[in-house]
């Protein structure tokens, strides 16, 4: 069962409570996926080059990610069945669901794996960089890709992991293997990027012995982070399949079947479509930021890792309604379902804004914080990154309520609804606009900052729109007969 803050809450009394008990262990837990990419951008910052050390990961992130987000997008499936079969009281459904989800995930994981070692190259040889990145960044990039992708299969684990305790109810947990993991993390970058030597140096016959690590740069980072994902996983499919704090997986639910993959491709592949265009979009706008120079490039990324941060209110609380919307309408109780999205909205949005205010007084000593070199490139990255972040914040009050409004319609089942008013945000709000502003206009970086922050303003308003329409508030389980499986409920999609 789940939780005992949140076994009886989810579906009855107070929706507050438990919707805020499911939302701070989410957001702790996604501070420290932040902290992955914030300790390698500290470290990789006070190497001899920093803008193309940190413009490296920039370039890195968005590529990595297009094939990443095929198989996270899956993730979404589990979580949504296992939260609607847990509502439904079908705990031997909630466990076959998420066996299934786990061999499935991790067939998928191995295949891109493999794929993105082998294309990394003609990826990054695809952005239309200027001859100095090219030369500096993109080099730097391709090694950090490359042991990236080695450890796919257990970045997966992680994530299957931590979507299908949330679907249970169980937030709590995942949060603290991540806590384990990120120590280990920040522990390893230093050794592995600037180098280390184990124990004093010996001399025998003349020779002087020494066990050294050398120092690997931007590959150091990857290093440090796969052998954290390395224990993330090993712990993780531990709790799955050792104790009883989640749904209850036998080994033969990993024996995978034609309808439950069809179930699980059925609500899972408009997530993975929606996680893959955002990640094309993502690499159409590297490769126009690409045009420019290190510095910018730099920015860029920087930026975007910042926002990540901020961005964790309004992800817990998306992540959490989706756990209450999934259950609510397994549970039959749609009315539940709708205040829950109404309450974590109007959170969201107000948390957001405050959150805009301190980011908007505080953004040129933030950004400091991560380029300690004073050399003429570093000083223009602090200044474009400075600018970045203050544009951006006129934005985040709509994040907040798009991020609850897409956890509702995933948490329903209703995933093609959700992949809309993503591309929405993305390709209709935030792309063109890019462009536009940046070449056409001719406001060069300034313009990409401005196109960037229009995105979810765009998505927002039309997420909400829909959402009056109530159609979305069916669930993809049959809630009759929740022990049996069963395939998606006619008709789920709106």
């Amino acid at each position: 069962m789940p939780e005992s803050s949140t076994e009886s809450s989810i579906t009855e009394g107070s929706l507050a409570r438990p919707l805020f008990t499911l939302a701070w262990p989410i957001v702790v837990t996604q501070l420290l996926q932040v902290a992955y990419n914030i300790a390698d951008t500290i470290w990789l910052g006070r190497t001899a080059e920093p803008a193309a050390a940190v413009g490296a990961l920039s370039l890195a992130f968005p590529l990595i990610f297009l094939l990443l987000s095929v198989g996270g997008g899956f993730t979404v499936a589990g979580s949504t069945l296992v939260a609607q079969y847990t509502g439904a009281g079908g705990e031997e459904s909630a466990g076959k669901a998420a066996g299934q989800t786990v061999a499935f995930v991790t067939v998928l994981a191995v295949a891109l794996g493999v794929l993105g070692y082998l294309t990394t190259e003609p990826l990054l040889g695809l952005l239309p960089a200027d001859v100095e990145t090219a030369a500096q960044v993109i080099p730097l990039a391709s090694e950090y890709m490359r042991v990236f992708f080695l450890g796919t299969p257990f970045l997966f684990g992680f994530f299957v992991f931590s979507a299908l305790m949330r679907g249970y109810g169980n937030t709590r947990t995942p949060m603290r293997v991540m806590f384990v993991t990120v120590v280990l993390n920040v522990v390893l970058d230093p050794l592995f990027i600037f180098g280390w030597q184990v124990g004093p140096a010996v001399t025998l016959f003349g020779h002087t012995l020494a066990l050294d690590f050398p120092a690997m740069g931007v590959e150091g980072a990857a290093v440090a982070t796969l052998i954290s994902r390395v224990v993330a996983t090993g712990i993780g499919m531990y709790i799955l399949f050792g104790l009883r704090v989640g749904p209850d997986i036998r080994p033969e639910h990993l024996r995978l079947e034609l309808d439950w993959v069809k179930q699980i491709v059925d609500i899972g592949a408009p997530s993975a479509l929606e996680q893959s265009t955002s990640a094309l979009a993502m690499i159409t706008l590297t490769a126009m930021v690409a045009t420019f120079g290190p510095p910018v490039v730099a920015a860029y990324g920087l930026g975007n890792r910042l926002i990540s941060l901020v961005f964790l209110p309004a992800m817990g609380l998306g992540r959490a309604t989706n756990t209450m919307v999934g259950q609510n309408l397994g549970a039959d109780k749609a009315d539940r379902a709708e205040r829950a999205v109404k309450l974590a909205g109007g959170v969201g949005a107000a948390v957001m804004f405050g959150v805009a205010l301190v980011a908007l007084a505080f953004a040129e000593p933030i950004v400091s914080v991560f380029i300690q070199s004073t050399t003429a490139d570093a000083a223009r990255t602090v200044e474009e990154g400075t600018r970045y972040l203050r544009i951006r914040t006129v934005e985040f009050a709509f994040i907040g309520v798009l991020q609850v409004l897409l956890g509702a319609y995933r948490g329903a089942g209703n995933t093609k609804t959700a992949l809309v008013f993503s591309l929405t945000a993305l390709w209709v709000g935030r792309v063109p606009t890019v462009y536009y502003l940046a070449f056409v206009a001719g406001l060069g970086a300034t313009g990409i900052w401005y196109g960037m922050a229009l995105g979810n303003i765009v998505g927002a308003v039309a997420a909400g729109a829909w959402f009056t329409r109530g159609t979305w508030k069916r669930s993809v389980v049959d809630t009759d007969d929740a022990g049996a499986e069963v395939g998606p409920t006619p008709d789920a999609e709106d």
